[in-house]
């Protein structure tokens, strides 16, 4: 059973640097719709990371993967290449993800406090 976890947190880190790859080419081609489009991708991916697995884990599995994968594409070549301009639409895709990781995993399936029994006048 820990193995098939461990095994779903890895499938949904690779799955976070997948879509945080396809968003840095699409908020870039199709802005101001790809900006939205990559961080509604990557806000589908983190909260149903949550909802799959069942724990906040399953949100921040992803999300690492994903700021792994978009801090790597940040970085300049030596040839001079680069995948982020600086421009709007790129730090409100970096920022905007972060915000979106920070908020799936806070928002995640985390245990839930219940009220005893008294209060509910039972």
């Amino acid at each position: 059973m820990r193995a098939g976890r461990l095994g779903a947190y890895a499938l949904l880190f690779v799955l976070g640097a997948v879509v945080g790859v396809a968003g840095a080419l699409v908020q870039g081609g199709f802005f101001p719709a790809g900006l939205l489009l990559a961080l509604l991708g990557a806000a589908g991916l983190f909260y149903g990371g949550s909802r799959a697995i069942g724990t906040r884990a399953g949100a921040v599995a992803p999300a690492a993967g994903w700021l792994v994968a978009v801090m790597l594409l940040t970085a300049t070549r030596p040839e001079g290449d680069f995948l982020f301009a600086a421009g709007i639409g790129s730090y409100g895709y970096l920022l905007g993800g972060m915000a979106v990781a920070v908020m799936c995993a806070t928002l995640g399936q985390g245990p839930q406090p219940t009220a005893p029994a008294a209060r509910l006048g039972k």
